[in-house]
């Protein structure tokens, strides 16, 4: 029994908490997902063409993969918000709502009538979140951003990859990821806020912003010793000894030792116990003008041995090493195994899926992945006319216009 079965039954702390996700792609989505995952009742909003993520990345047998994860825990509505009927759709739908996400461009739901304005009108209780890619001022306000743009501007870039080597983007959604964890974040103390004397408000959230803040002590460094952070591949500018080193069998290891008690104990292990006692090795600045005498001697103390040994030795002294996993690797990793990183649930199409389980762990009210991303406009009915009373002709007559697109097996 997998730890997603086992706890079916126990109570998640967002039940009763209802989120509109009417955002695309995946730093707004995101955020919808982990509120799902810990109960809440998620309503995406698609364009009747279906969100984009749909179309994007891995697929098989026509179903998308990412949209699976992305998906999971929500229930989807169609709706095209730029016509006047489906701005109605998403009024009735946010007026018992406690959090609406959103990420257009900065002016285009008030063109539609559906600026914070307006619909804090229709519900002061509200929490909107409006993620963009530069938030709602500035001179970017208006600009299309994406993740690739705040991993760009904010700096990330410019310090990640080898020294001789080009700037280097991540190859995957950096940025949209960072950005969810803080737009979750933002949500979670806005319903406190509101929860405990204050209102509805909406939440500014530009993805440069938290990719800006998670770089460390940069802005204070150039401010005050007018330092520009450059490229020190798999090395920090901050600690010494920190890097890569690859093992007699070819696999490649991730090392650090950032405390003066592991720098001590690595230094013991490789054979140069000698350098513990020099002046220049009792602190992080020391030991960074001395980073090539360092990483030499263990770089080459774990060339001579296989992936095994190094670790087993590193284990032994208390000293901390992990091998460079590819995803084939942590599926047969036995801490991914016993902790349930990757969880196994039941797809409607591809049947049992793996997949990343739910983020942290909650001892009393844990979260649970109860299903995969739905179909396009699979709860149309159940949300627009059990909900919010459109007929049957109501949804035939949206349907032919343009504002909807009821699923295959149920057309309206």
């Amino acid at each position: 029994m997998t730890e997603q079965t086992a706890e079916t039954h126990r109570p998640m702390p967002l039940e009763g908490v209802k989120v509109v996700d009417a955002a695309s792609l995946f730093a707004g989505p995101v955020i919808g997902t982990f509120l799902g995952d810990f109960g809440a009742d998620v309503i995406k909003i698609e364009q009747p063409s279906g969100d984009n993520l749909r179309k994007m990345g891995w697929e098989k047998d026509g179903v998308s993969l990412w949209w699976a994860i992305v998906g999971r825990n929500k229930r989807s509505v169609t709706a095209k918000l730029s016509t006047p009927e489906g701005a109605e759709i998403l009024k009735r739908l946010v007026a018992d709502a406690d959090v609406l996400i959103e990420n257009f461009r900065t002016g285009t739901l008030e063109r539609w009538g559906l600026g914070w304005d307006v619909l804090k009108e229709i519900n002061p209780n509200l929490v909107m979140v409006r993620t963009t890619g530069f938030g709602q001022t500035g001179p970017y306000a208006t600009r299309a951003g994406f993740g690739t743009l705040a991993e760009s501007m904010s700096g990330y870039a410019h310090i990640n990859g080898q020294p001789d080597g080009p700037p280097t983007l991540p190859p995957f959604a950096l940025a949209d990821s960072i950005a969810a964890l803080a737009g979750a974040f933002s949500v979670m103390s806005a319903l406190w806020w509101r929860d405990h004397g204050g209102t509805g408000q909406f939440i500014d959230l530009a993805i440069t912003e938290p990719m800006f803040w998670i770089l460390g002590p940069q802005a204070s460094v150039y401010d005050q010793l007018g330092v520009v952070q450059t490229r020190t591949g798999n090395r920090a500018p901050f600690t010494s000894p920190r890097n890569a080193y690859q093992a007699k069998d070819g696999r490649w290891l991730g090392m650090s030792a950032s405390s003066q008690s592991t720098a001590e104990r690595v230094m013991t292990l490789v054979g140069r116990a000698d350098v513990i006692v020099e002046p220049w090795f009792v602190d992080h600045a020391g030991r960074l003008q001395h980073q090539d005498e360092l990483d030499d001697a263990i770089s080459a103390w774990i060339a001579e041995r296989d992936t095994a040994e190094v670790i087993s030795e590193f284990e032994r002294v208390g000293a901390a090493i992990a091998p460079v996993n590819t995803i084939e690797d942590i599926f047969a990793d036995p801490q991914f195994q016993s902790r349930d990183y990757i969880t196994t649930v039941e797809h409607p199409k591809l049947g049992p899926l793996r997949m990343q389980n739910v983020l942290t762990r909650l001892s009393e009210s844990p979260g649970r992945i109860r299903s995969v991303g739905p179909d396009i406009g699979a709860s149309n009915r159940e949300i627009l006319q059990d909900q919010l009373g459109y007929s049957d002709a109501d949804l035939a007559k949206l349907e032919e216009a343009g504002v909807i697109a009821m699923p295959a097996e149920d057309p309206a």
